[in-house]
């Protein structure tokens, strides 16, 4: 499919205009970025890798009901999803302390929460995407009471599928980021899972062993992000054994 006008370039990512008024063709870079971009990489197969994972997630939760922008994948790093309004925050969801919420909290990684625990970070490169409350967001109109109320209801759909599913593999879910978007029909807005949903924005440890299978590998120099992506991808079924992210044989 030919490129139209570039609409933004993310470190993961970069945003075409689509086909048809509403869409967006979404590619994914191979670019490996942590420390808010402070450690750069380019690593190959990467963004195949997400694409496939992101579509895989992203197809089931339709299947169950929950809203996104995920549309279809166009080829091996593209794919069509709707055009929305991206609410500016992160919203994070930990089952398991770890990373920031450990540094900040003092809590041993791995430490099981009493319940999961939503966050959220204001979207805002330069300033570190910090952590705000519900009363910044409130205060500076990024989003409504409503749309709070709908964020944790989405938040946590997306948990219970996720932790299921990795469970189902022998992976634990340790927390997880999503951004949302608003969509409008009409004089009504509803909000949608947007961005993408991989090993690049979810924690994702080996049950029995512990070996983690994401983004923390680059952040930490625990090896190949490549090989950590591929065995989520071969696990999900989403890449058959054999098979690499350079080459890959998708399934449909």
């Amino acid at each position: 499919m030919a490129r139209r006008t570039k609409i933004y370039e993310g470190k993961a990512k970069t945003l075409f205009e689509g086909p048809e008024p509403g869409t967006i063709v979404q590619y994914f870079k191979d670019d490996a970025t942590a420390f808010n971009a402070e450690k750069k990489d380019v690593i190959e197969g990467k963004g195949v890798l997400n694409n496939m994972l992101s579509e895989y997630f992203m197809t089931g939760l339709t299947n169950i009901g929950v809203p996104n922008h995920f549309i279809k994948r166009l080829n091996m790093r593209e794919q069509l999803v709707k055009a929305c309004e991206i609410i500016p925050l992160e919203v994070i969801v930990r089952n398991y302390a770890a990373g920031s919420m450990s540094k900040r909290l003092g809590i041993e990684e791995g430490t099981m929460l009493p319940r999961p625990i939503v966050e959220y970070c204001y979207k805002d490169d330069a300033l570190g995407d910090p952590l705000v409350s519900e009363e910044h967001i409130a205060a500076f109109g990024w989003a409504s009471q409503q749309d709070m109320d709908d964020i944790l209801s989405l938040a946590l759909r997306v948990n219970d599928f996720l932790s299921g599913v990795m469970y189902g593999v022998g992976i634990k879910l340790v927390d997880f980021k999503i951004e949302i978007g608003r969509v409008y029909e009409g004089d009504f807005q509803r909000l949608i899972v947007a961005d993408e949903i991989s090993p690049d924005s979810c924690r994702l440890w080996d049950i029995e062993t512990g070996q983690k299978l994401d983004k923390d590998v680059f952040r930490r120099d625990l090896g190949s992000l490549t090989d950590a992506y591929s065995e989520v991808a071969k696990r999900l079924g989403v890449m058959p054994k054999g098979a690499t992210p350079m080459k890959p044989t998708l399934i449909n």
